[in-house]
């Protein structure tokens, strides 16, 4: 069976960072590109990052560039999104996907398995 089990999310100030998990099990980690996604109430779900191929080969969104950082641990089947610089916008529950054929790809219609999501909330 496959799951993806996120955490890490939570309620944080502006300019603060969280660092979200998703530990994966159920499927040949390796052989997965692994995507962050995010929805907020009333928006569309939108692709953050995601973290491919063997060589590790990353995607960010224009919003996530130069704040947000994936990586991923091959021996734990975890993959992470350390969020820094932290705003209100950033508010939204993260869910982590699996995708067999994404290389690279943020459009959540790609992905085959997804978590349970994470709440993010940024308010002072």
């Amino acid at each position: 069976e496959v799951q993806l089990v996120e955490s890490g999310g939570g309620l944080v100030q502006p300019g603060g960072s969280l660092r979200l998990s998703c530990a994966a099990s159920g499927f040949t980690f390796d052989d997965y590109t692994i995507g962050w996604f995010r929805q907020a109430p009333g928006k569309e779900r939108e692709g953050v990052s995601c973290i491919y191929s063997s060589a590790g080969s990353t995607s960010y969104s224009e919003s996530a560039k130069g704040r947000f950082t994936i990586s991923r641990n091959n021996a734990k089947n975890t993959v992470y999104l350390q969020m820094n610089k932290l705003n209100p916008e950033d508010t939204a529950v993260y869910y982590c996907a699996a995708s067999r054929a994404s290389m690279g790809s943020l459009l959540w219609w790609e992905y085959d398995y997804w978590g349970q999501g994470t709440q993010v909330t940024v308010s002072s």
